[in-house]
């Protein structure tokens, strides 16, 4: 076989190969953000990390994502009340929420999805709940655990 139809053979495949990848990263499910399949719905399982709360989370509305989670401070004080962790990953596309401490929620930048303190729908396109995690304090360690 000559180089010419040797090469004409081989370029065909290469060529939809690389349609078929340019064609997925642009189809209409793409949320733009960042989506990690495990987060979505359901949130990151197996979760456990400490937080120093000497040095971190020290204001209120001030936030920490750590392992596909983000914990808030919603109050003064170092009681378990005070602080609230949901997935990371919005339910809907799964791009990660923000804490919006005017409105004392979640929203998710993409679509505009707001979860409740407790991870709840307030509005969507999201239809499902963030998943929360379970908060402990002792002294000024808060541990995430879910």
């Amino acid at each position: 076989m000559d180089r010419r139809k040797f090469l004409g053979n081989l370029s065909s495949p290469i060529v939809a190969a690389c349609a078929a990848c340019i064609f997925q990263s642009c189809s209409k499910g793409d949320s733009g953000g960042s989506t990690n399949p495990s987060t979505v719905p359901g949130g990151t399982s197996g979760v456990n990390f400490m937080i120093d709360l000497t040095n971190n989370l020290t204001s209120v509305g001030s936030s920490v994502v750590n392992s596909g989670v983000i914990v808030v401070r919603l109050a003064t004080g170092n009681s378990v009340s005070s602080f609230t962790a949901v997935q990371v990953a919005c339910t809907h596309q799964g791009t990660s929420i923000n804490y919006d401490t005017s409105a004392g929620n979640f929203l998710c930048p993409n679509h505009g999805s707001r979860f409740s303190n407790t991870g709840n729908v307030i509005n969507g396109p999201a239809t499902t709940a963030l998943k929360q995690y379970n908060i402990t304090i002792s002294g000024n360690t808060l541990t995430i655990t879910g």
